[in-house]
């Protein structure tokens, strides 16, 4: 199915979430036709990059099917290049027009985060570099007097946001052409709904946490 725009692509997923929470999901595209019919190539309508943690499966919690969506998954939703070359592929190959970075409450990678901060101590091993993805958001919170773990999460949702805006030209261009939005979502593991905290490009109204500052303007 081609995707015309980022807002039907971002309607259809807000769609198949309130499914998910009113308990009546679709299960679409799940059966062996579809498998079949994407067998040969694929055209997602989203890239989520969302965190790995095991109650976060994009599919389910936006009731989608095979080839519906581009999934990218680390520990905090932190985003190295790796990252960033899996988003550049679906949004310039792909030509996927909606990008969704999908962290939750009660973070993990947060806590961590906060822990080391608090402690002065560095985790083991690579859980240093997923901490040390999460510093920059700790620091803006910090700053803005913010101490409560949810709104802290909502800060670092809009902080990656701008992180994909900032070091990925290939998506600030698409954006800025009005092929391709960038929006982010915090989803609430106990409702199962996902909170729309920031957007940019959906030629609607920016819905920022003010203490992240800012992650650049809607386009129409």
């Amino acid at each position: 199915m081609p995707w015309s725009s980022p807002e039907r692509a971002l309607d259809e997923l807000r769609a198949g979430n309130r499914r998910f929470v009113a308990g009546a999901p679709y299960h679409p595209n799940q059966d062996a036709d579809r498998r079949a019919a994407v067998a040969g190539g694929q055209d997602p309508f989203a890239v989520i990059l969302g965190c790995s943690d095991s109650r976060l499966a994009a599919e389910i919690i936006f009731d989608r099917g095979l080839g519906d969506l581009f999934v990218v998954r680390t520990a905090g939703h932190t985003a190295g290049p790796e990252v960033l070359g899996s988003v550049e592929y679906a949004v310039s190959v792909l030509h996927t027009p909606l990008v969704v970075v999908l962290g939750h409450d009660s973070c993990g990678a947060v806590q961590a985060a906060r822990q080391a901060v608090a402690t002065g101590t560095q985790p083991p091993g690579h859980l240093g570099a997923v901490v040390d993805a999460v510093l920059p958001s700790l620091r803006r919170a910090a700053e803005a007097g913010v101490e409560e773990i949810d709104e802290i999460v909502d800060i670092h949702i809009a902080q990656t946001v701008q992180a994909l805006l900032t070091n990925s030209a290939t998506l600030a261009e698409a954006v800025a052409a009005g092929r391709c939005a960038v929006v982010g979502m915090s989803y609430r593991l106990s409702a199962g709904e996902a909170r729309t905290v920031a957007e940019v490009g959906t030629g609607g109204t920016a819905a920022v946490p003010a203490q992240a500052g800012p992650v650049g303007q809607p386009t129409a």
